[in-house]
């Protein structure tokens, strides 16, 4: 019944639509300017026609009109500078406005988070936590202690017999003579020596050659 007798209730244009209504008010008013510009044309080539004719009243109505479409001109750039200036402040709202929401999103979130995550159940998890841990821990200690044959093992025996061995090491160094390695000579190629065939040597005498020779001797003497 209201609604009959006082129409329907205007709704809100949202941000979106009213951008784009002033997109094609801007986009009207282009157009109109282009035309424009065209008639000024068209009136300025036919005040050059009548002022050639010698028709100075027809090219005076000529440059009348040029005129009256030159403020035209300038109103439709009014017109475009509100449009644009009125596109700039709603975009920065629209900016705005999607940011305050996505910030009241979170905010939102994040006390549902906090309201679903009581804070003893956090305690709670954490002492459960460092008590395994802490088992783990025993458990590994347990299963690394020696047992058996091992576990009577001294390590501070161990430790002075492997000092006793590193003494006797240093010691044998010590005493082992420093020797210097030269290095090694290398012997000049020579070819080998051809044989030499063996001169004759004279047969020597005999002992009975001797005793001849020294009875001849007394003979003659």
């Amino acid at each position: 019944m209201f609604s009959r007798l006082f129409g329907k209730p205007k709704e809100e244009p949202n941000t979106l639509s009213t951008l784009d209504k002033l997109n094609e008010t801007l986009e009207m008013l282009e157009k109109k300017e282009k035309v424009l510009q065209r008639k000024i044309a068209t009136e300025i080539e036919k005040a050059r026609d009548f002022t050639k004719a010698k028709n100075k009243r027809a090219a005076i109505q000529c440059l009348k009109r040029k005129k009256l479409y030159e403020v035209q001109v300038e109103q439709l750039g009014n017109f475009q500078l509100r449009i644009h200036d009125q596109m700039i402040m709603l975009e920065g709202a629209k900016a705005t406005t999607e940011t305050v929401d996505a910030l009241r999103s979170g905010a939102i979130a994040m006390k549902a988070i906090q309201k679903a995550t009581n804070i003893d159940d956090v305690d709670k998890t954490m002492d459960e936590i460092n008590e395994q841990t802490e088992n783990m821990k025993q458990i590994q200690e347990a299963l690394s202690t020696p047992i058996g044959a091992a576990a009577d093992i001294d390590e501070d025996e161990l430790e002075a017999e492997l000092e006793d061995l590193e003494h006797a090491e240093l010691e044998e160094r010590l005493l082992q003579p420093s020797t210097t390695q030269l290095p090694p000579v290398s012997v000049p190629a020579y070819s080998r020596p051809t044989q030499v065939p063996a001169q004759r040597t004279a047969p020597q005498k005999s002992a009975e050659d001797d005793e001849l020779a020294e009875l001849q001797a007394e003979m003659a003497l």
